[in-house]
């Protein structure tokens, strides 16, 4: 899709690319190119995160008043694109687009003075305390007990899934407060520090054989009630409000990104070829029919945005129209990957070391099964597919 850009966008986008060139650094790109994963490892995340810092640019999307830009909608989406398209390295959304809105939305003055430079200056690093064994998609069956005890709350019970828990300081968590209350009513979201006495994080090596993923347990673990935020045994409201930022955002760039990077890939597999023998006639139908699903998903958020824009509220059907079609989507294209990589797509393989196993000199083979490997949970993550076609269901349906 050609976007039609004005003048400001277009010195808009110089201006992202100048920086870009100045300041993202061969190492950066690389480990951006290699994360196959959610997103960066810990290292050139929080670097890069770090960098766009000092521009000025890690929030863009917050309030000016906490740091952000102020930028129109189609500037988001231009910087955006210019990243995935220059390799830089995924952040990790935990604290900037997760926890970050609710403590501007539901937090008190001295919370967000307390969390919001932290977070906006690379200083700490969340991670999200949702998931437990047995309740996945369905969070509102947790078990975790926060139990009120003098100035505390003590905490006792297990958190799995937590990414890049090992690398992270802080972490924002859902606790049941009130086991008596139907399951939505007894919950509260708390925030604290990760190195509180009781806290064990024990890694969890995904199929990918990346290390992401920890078991996160809790015994005894003291907590001040100035971690609480919101109302006690309102946490269901906190964490629908999260959830509508965690599915939401830009799909589109990213996936284009990823796109352009099969085709290359698809270049070199054929190269030497007759150019129409049916193979490749085949994979250029599958890649143009992927580019047209990324142009419509573009429009969609782009819709979006103009809707933020003009004052509407993140929530609705988007957030779980986005996360549907943006996983599916992801997952679509690390599908054609090892199409087109064939035999050379070696799994737990580390890529630097590609050269040294002699299995190719294009690591971009076993890159496309490690992202491969980790994308079969992206339809499960941030909700499962499933729950968010019943959501949307029944928003139409109520609304019938």
């Amino acid at each position: 899709m050609m976007w039609s850009l004005s003048p400001e966008d277009q010195a808009f986008r110089d201006e992202v690319r100048s920086f870009l060139d100045a300041e993202l650094t061969d190492e950066l790109r690389t480990e951006g190119r290699r994360s196959s994963g959610i997103y960066a490892d810990y290292g050139p995340g929080i670097a890069w995160h770090r960098i766009l810092a000092r521009r000025g640019w890690s929030v863009p999307h917050w309030p000016v008043e906490h740091g952000g830009t102020g930028w129109t909608p189609m500037q988001h989406y231009i910087f955006a694109a210019e990243l995935a398209g220059a390799d830089a390295p995924p952040l990790a959304p935990n604290a900037v687009k997760m926890v970050a809105p609710v403590i501007i939305a539901f937090g008190t003055d001295e919370q967000k003075q307390r969390w919001l430079p932290g977070i906006r200056d690379g200083i700490d690093y969340w991670a999200q305390g949702y998931s437990e064994p047995g309740s996945g998609s369905d969070l509102a069956s947790l078990q975790t007990r926060a139990v009120r005890d003098g100035d505390h709350y003590v905490i006792n019970g297990t958190k799995i899934w937590t990414t890049h828990a090992h690398w992270s300081n802080r972490m924002f968590c859902l606790v049941r407060t009130d086991p008596s209350a139907k399951p939505q009513r007894g919950i509260s979201f708390l925030c604290f520090d990760l190195d509180t006495p009781g806290i064990t994080i024990r890694p969890i090596v995904s199929i990918s054989g990346d290390h992401e993923l920890n078991q996160v347990f809790f015994d005894d673990v003291r907590v001040p009630l100035s971690s609480l935020v919101g109302q006690e045994n309102d946490g269901w409201t906190v964490a629908k409000y999260l959830l509508q930022h965690e599915r939401g955002g830009a799909w589109a760039p990213r996936l284009r990104a990823r796109l352009r990077r099969l085709r290359r890939a698809a270049e070199t597999a054929f190269a030497g070829l007759p150019g129409d023998i049916l193979e490749r006639s085949d994979m250029n139908l599958k890649l143009a029919d992927a580019e047209c699903r990324i142009d419509a998903m573009q429009a969609m958020e782009m819709e979006a945005l103009a809707a933020q824009a003009r004052g509407a509220p993140p929530g609705g059907i988007g957030p779980s129209m986005n996360k549907i079609l943006g996983t599916e989507m992801k997952q679509r294209i690390t599908e054609l990957g090892i199409e087109i990589s064939g035999r050379y797509a070696v799994a737990r393989v580390a890529m630097p070391d590609c050269a040294a196993h002699e299995l190719t000199l294009d690591e971009e083979p076993v890159f496309n099964m490690s992202a491969y490997l980790n994308d079969r949970a992206a339809s499960i993550y941030a909700g499962s597919n499933e729950v968010q076609r019943n959501i949307i269901a029944q928003q139409l349906l109520a609304g019938r």
